[in-house]
């Protein structure tokens, strides 16, 4: 019996814990008002980057790192690809971070930039399902400063009715997993269980491809 009471009760957190998850990105919309000192953006959807320049050309920010831009792409290449507002903004206010080539080094290329260039709040900008990873990654590599998340939905993807399509059931589950890894991962760290995970170590658990947008 305390087997099985402890089953269940093991079976019931899990359960809450997704579905907090699950609320989590479907159900928060950006912010619509609130200001930081910069603005990160994850390469790897199409619509972060746009989402990130309006964030960026409406003044809610001074400047904007995109990170994880495929070294191979130049940033003409990248302009090209967005609004002509990109092109005028980028000799002021855009840097391209080129380091990355997963979440976790996202953060440590936000880290390294916003250490550089003094900032204490940002914007962390990527796709809906993808923010609770990359929060406790940034969250991880950037303690003291103020990170903002602005989820992006991707074109075509509906979050809301996520379990009506295996594409999306299988999306959230996955994300879910990655999720709970990067908080094992972290725990154990912090408990001294396990050494800092390096961006080559994290790479074979935590994938997340460069892209140019």
């Amino acid at each position: 019996m305390i087997a099985l009471a402890a089953v269940l009760a093991a079976v019931s957190a899990v359960g809450f814990d997704f579905a907090s998850f699950v609320r989590t990105v479907t159900s928060a919309p950006p912010p619509a008002t609130t200001r930081a000192d910069a603005i990160v953006v994850l390469t790897g959807g199409a619509a972060r980057i746009p989402y990130a320049l309006d964030l960026l050309k409406d003044g809610r920010a001074e400047r904007m790192l995109i990170s994880g831009v495929d070294p191979r792409v130049s940033e003409n290449a990248v302009l090209s690809r967005l609004a002509p507002v990109a092109r005028f903004l980028a000799g002021c206010c855009i840097d391209f971070g080129r380091e990355a080539s997963n979440t976790v080094g996202n953060a440590a290329e936000a880290r390294k930039w916003a250490e550089e260039k003094g900032f204490h709040s940002l914007f962390v900008v990527t796709s809906a399902y993808h923010i609770p990873r990359s929060l406790a990654e940034f969250g991880d590599a950037l303690p003291g400063r103020t990170l903002i998340p602005y989820p992006v939905a991707r074109p075509g993807l509906d979050l809301d009715r996520w379990y009506e399509r295996p594409e999306t059931i299988r999306l959230v589950i996955s994300e879910y997993l990655k999720f709970t890894l990067v908080r094992a991962r972290l725990l154990a760290e912090r408990l001294g269980l396990a050494s800092p995970a390096s961006v080559s170590q994290a790479a074979g658990v935590i994938p997340h491809k460069p892209g140019p947008a």
